[in-house]
């Protein structure tokens, strides 16, 4: 029921994500266009619609009124008409590719993924590596929709190349081998694992190798190791040095390690969310909900939708259905493509 994982999987590039950079550096943002854009940063989607549709008429730029259009339906999940934002945008090009196309061409790819169209989203990365060959997030990216079209080898030909272009870079390991064990890989995932540890690069931190434990299955490996790394402070170090400890079965020694990192750092939305998991699977509810709503009151928390739907399930738990009730169909209004959650809908529904 609780959502919270280590590492979710980004096919699609967040909304709002450097967009005022992005489309100041292309120049020639209206008013309108940028009041849209600041819309779509807190989420008010169809707002953002209403305010493009007003700086199509004042004579804006085309380009960057699509590109903004089609960010705001992926928001609204209307992943159709997000392409065909997408599309419109590039075809106001004019002819000098900038920065601004290619990701827009991200988007592109990212809306074809989330609607299924697998095959287009292909094309859309072919696309960008023909234009630029070391785009190793492309290469990461197609590896991922080729899972999703059962192209197994294409998608480890796609992977291999992303881990020599860096093979230092273990957060894109650990994010490969998250894809494939999702896919039924999980063998595959291991070896690229452990030839990562093989390799006795003495440069590896105690956070990377101890990570490798920990999707290894070696959790007292791990322990040893994220207790080094604990020094360094990190919310990350804490975060998986605790899920280690969970999963040995110490939630009570779990929980103060997430503690501990509150206690001595700056708030952490993500902390706050795996504090209270942790509680939950102590039984111990009402505290469970303490630590979603402290982490749900920080501001600009990429967090918001798994602390929110987790907040729900607290409710759950303490027996209060209504508010829960309530809560869900807020929830479901910002994130209607939340299957699991219009499960939860339908279950407090009954209450």
């Amino acid at each position: 029921m609780a959502q919270g994982k280590i590492r979710k999987k980004c096919i699609c590039t967040a909304a709002g994500f450097c967009i005022l950079c992005l489309l100041t550096g292309c120049g020639g943002i209206g008013e309108k266009t940028a009041n849209a854009t600041q819309m779509i940063q807190n989420l008010d989607y169809e707002g953002a619609l209403e305010e493009l549709a007003a700086a199509e008429e004042a004579g804006e730029n085309l380009r960057l009124i699509e590109r903004s259009r089609g960010i705001a339906y992926m928001g609204l999940t209307d992943y159709g008409q997000a392409a065909e934002a997408f599309l419109r945008s590039l075809a106001h090009s004019n002819g000098f590719l900038q920065n601004i196309d290619f990701d827009t061409n991200y988007y592109l790819a990212a809306a074809y993924t989330k609607d299924g169209r697998y095959s287009e989203a292909e094309d859309a990365y072919n696309a960008i590596l023909a234009l630029r060959p070391d785009e190793e997030d492309a290469y990461f990216l197609r590896g991922n929709v080729r899972m999703n079209l059962g192209n197994f080898q294409g998608a480890k030909e796609d992977f291999d190349k992303v881990l020599s272009m860096d093979a230092r870079n273990y957060d894109r390991l650990i994010e490969i081998y998250e894809i494939l064990a999702y896919f039924g890989y999980k063998e595959d995932g291991q070896e690229y694992l452990q030839t990562a540890l093989a390799a006795g690069d003495k440069k590896i931190s105690n956070f990377s190798r101890g990570r490798i434990y920990y999707y290894q299955g070696e959790y007292q490996k791990a322990c040893l190791a994220l207790e080094e790394a604990r020094g360094e402070g990190s919310a990350e170090s804490y975060l998986y040095l605790g899920r280690a400890y969970e999963a040995t079965g110490d939630y009570n020694y779990a929980a103060s390690v997430y503690t501990s990192y509150l206690g001595q750092y700056e708030a952490n939305a993500e902390v706050y969310n795996q504090l209270g998991l942790c509680e939950m699977a102590k039984g111990e509810y009402a505290k469970a909900l303490e630590a979603f709503q402290a982490g749900m009151q920080l501001e600009n928390s990429t967090m918001m939708q798994a602390l929110s739907f987790n907040e729900i399930a607290a409710y759950e738990y303490l027996g209060e259905y209504e508010r829960a009730y309530v809560l869900i169909n807020n929830y479901l209004k910002n994130y209607p493509d939340d299957q699991q959650a219009r499960r939860e809908y339908d279950f407090l529904s009954t209450r």
